[in-house]
Order: structure tokens, then sequence, then C-alpha cells
């Protein structure tokens, strides 16, 4: 569904249009259920946030007069919850059902290990303090802009881009400790700098002395890969369907708020 779609559903459900709302909420479950997961750790910690906010959304659509994007006002909506249900770090059990389901169409050995792999950067994330760790879900879990992290969290876009160079360096080594490796002794701060990069936080003649350096450095080149490939698994990880039992909970729970108020 494209974006001017979306914005239909808001303006409809505003008016007062109950299938509008049942279908926007239908819409935006998986980024929910997936924030929560990702900033919780845990399933039912992460139901609860999706039923929650669900049911704020539902309550309160008629106020949003778009002044924010809908994204950061569900983001803003989310979080609150999630601040009320931390646990840090999560449950060991839980976090054996917190990867995404494996794709019975994939290779079963790749399947198993990037699952894997998706626990154990949700082990490492959970590490993080609060603080840096949702920076790290909004902009590199769930995409939203520095300006739009920035607008949920309640803090500078320059706050937000310095907690994000800290928290990317730290979830990479978290995983990498749990895969027992090393992060390489560089000659510098590459991780960081690459995030900077990532940012447009630095000059083009640092980015390209970078990238010359880069070429001739073996380990640290190794530091930026490990990072990149750090991040592109935050994206996918939890970011999976919500899970069938809880899409019905909570969607019988929506079903029962909204046809109260019809």
């Amino acid at each position: 569904m494209s974006d001017t779609a979306e914005q239909a559903l808001v303006d409809a459900a505003r008016a007062g249009d109950r299938t509008a709302l049942e279908q926007l909420l239908e819409r935006v479950q998986p980024r929910v259920y997936s924030f929560g997961m990702k900033m919780c750790g845990d399933r039912e910690d992460a139901r609860e946030v999706l039923q929650d906010t669900l049911l704020a959304v539902a309550r309160t659509v008629r106020d949003f007069r778009g002044a924010s994007s809908l994204s950061t006002w569900l983001y803003t909506i989310a979080r609150s919850f999630c601040i009320k249900r931390r646990r840090h770090p999560p449950p060991e059990s839980s976090l054996e059902e917190a990867a995404e389901p494996v794709d019975p169409a994939a290779d079963p050995e790749d399947a198993v290990a990037t699952q894997e792999m998706e626990k154990l950067l949700l082990a490492a994330m959970a590490e993080i303090d609060p603080p840096y760790r949702e920076v790290l879900v909004l902009r590199d879990g769930e995409g939203l802009t520095a300006p739009e992290t920035a607008e949920v969290l309640g803090i500078s876009v320059d706050a937000v881009k310095s907690r994000l160079h800290r928290a990317r360096v730290q979830v990479r080594d978290g995983l990498m400790a749990r895969l027992r490796a090393t992060p390489a002794e560089g000659c510098r701060d590459v991780a960081t700098l690459l995030s900077q990069k990532l940012e447009g936080e630095i000059s083009a003649d640092l980015c390209a002395e970078m990238e010359r350096h880069l070429e001739g450095c073996e380990r640290c080149r190794a530091q930026c890969d490990s990072l990149q490939r750090t991040l592109t698994l935050c994206r996918r990880a939890g970011s999976g369907p919500v899970p069938p039992d809880i899409q019905a909970s909570v969607r019988a729970a929506v079903k029962s708020f909204v046809g109260a108020k019809s």
C-alpha cells in the first residue's frame, strides 16, 4: 500500500469510518510488533505493546492532525508502552522465540543460521542501555530518519547521531563477542567513522581518506564490514510477520474495542 493510500485510510478513520480504522490498524501491526520485539526482547511484552498501541491509536485517531508523520506518531505511542514493560536483559527463553520464522522455501542450513544470528543480535541489543537502544532500533531497525527519530524521543538530531554512533559500535561488539570473534584492532576508530559517514557527518576529504586507508588495511576493512553486516541484520531481526496467535488475540481485542465505540 502506498503512502497516499495509507493517508487515505488515516483520513477516513479520522472521519469515523470503522472499516478504514480496522484496515489501518492491520497495516501498522508488523511495524509495531517489530519495534516492541527489538525494544523489549520478549514475545509477551511485544504482544502487550502491540495491543496497547493499536487500542491507543483507535482511541485517539480522530485527534491526529498530521503535524507529525504517521510513523513518528505511531512509534511515539509504542515507545511509551515499551518503557512501561522494559526488561534488561530479557529472559533467555523469550529470545528463543524472537527471531523471524524460518522460510520453508529457504535452504534449511542457511535458514537456521540466519535465525540463530538474529537471536544473538537481539541479545546483544538487549545489553545496550535503553537510550542508545531506542536510537538504534528507530534509526537502523525501523528505518526512521534522524529528524523523525529525534521527534519520537524528544531530543535533538545531534543527540540522536551521537547516541547512534555509540550504539552501533556497541551492538557490533556485543554480537561479535557472542560469536567469539574479536573486533580487529584498527589504526583508528573506523567503525565510528563509518557510522558518521552513514549519517553524512564527515567531509568528502575525510571520507576519501578513510576509503583509501581501507583499501590497504585489511584489519580496518574487517571492522567496517562487520558493522555493515550488523546494521543489515538489525533491520531484518524481529521484522517478520506477527505470529498468528498474537495476531489473532490482538485482532479480537481491537475488534471488540472498535465495535463497542461504533
